[in-house]
């Protein structure tokens, strides 16, 4: 068996397809190319195959992970050559390599993940600027998400590691770097609110993904 693990573009034309339904695309995808996957065992065998950290609706990246066992050995190249052509518009194979099975799951070795924010506000630069070195001098953010399930109760600062204003040239337009782990993940919106900005982003892109390195 052979595990490898990709690192893949999602583009606006398929921001709005679900996890559910991105891991089909993804399993369909392998199948046209003749890509063998490893079954798990026991009494309802799925697919080994693990993505990090899924993305909300809506939100576009350039750093997604996914982890898959192939049954049968094959070169990254010739994999990357064999699916590109079975993927649809919006979706994109950026990087290939191999693992060692014995490695932890993915989804346990993810930390934090990077975003561009595209703000949907008239504000100046300097006034965002405070903002952010507002919100970041705090010790606790206590924030409140409403859920199906119910309201949510959390700090949300302490899910947020840095934020900056991003060089995109009209000034509206930040980064944020967020807690993504088992303990909770940081929203971008939810950071976009914490700042004072009652409209959602124009846009956001996921541009990393950071893992554990032990």
């Amino acid at each position: 068996m052979l595990r490898l693990r990709i690192r893949f573009r999602r583009g606006e034309e398929i921001k709005f397809i679900s996890h559910l339904d991105i891991m089909r695309l993804w399993q369909r995808a392998l199948v046209r190319a003749g890509v063998e996957l490893a079954y798990s065992e026991g009494f309802n065998p799925h697919p080994r195959m693990s993505l990090a950290a899924p993305l909300a609706l809506g939100v576009t990246s350039e750093a997604e992970l996914m982890d898959i066992v192939l049954a049968r050995q094959a070169t990254p190249h010739a994999f990357t050559a064999a699916v590109s052509r079975q993927l649809p518009a919006g979706m994109e194979i950026l990087q290939v390599f191999q693992l060692p099975l014995i490695l932890p799951s993915l989804q346990s070795q993810v930390r934090f993940a990077e975003y561009r924010v595209a703000l949907d506000t008239d504000k100046e630069r300097q006034d965002i600027q405070a903002a952010i070195g507002a919100l970041l001098e705090k010790k606790e953010l206590p924030w409140q998400h409403q859920r199906d399930t119910g309201p949510r109760r959390y700090d949300l600062r302490a899910l947020i590691s840095d934020i900056w204003l991003a060089d995109d040239g009209d000034g509206r337009t930040i980064g944020m770097r967020l807690r993504c782990d088992s303990d909770g993940s940081g929203r971008p919106e939810q950071v976009s609110a914490a700042l004072g900005f009652e409209n959602y982003p124009r846009s956001i892109h996921r541009i990393k993904l950071i893992l554990s390195t032990k």
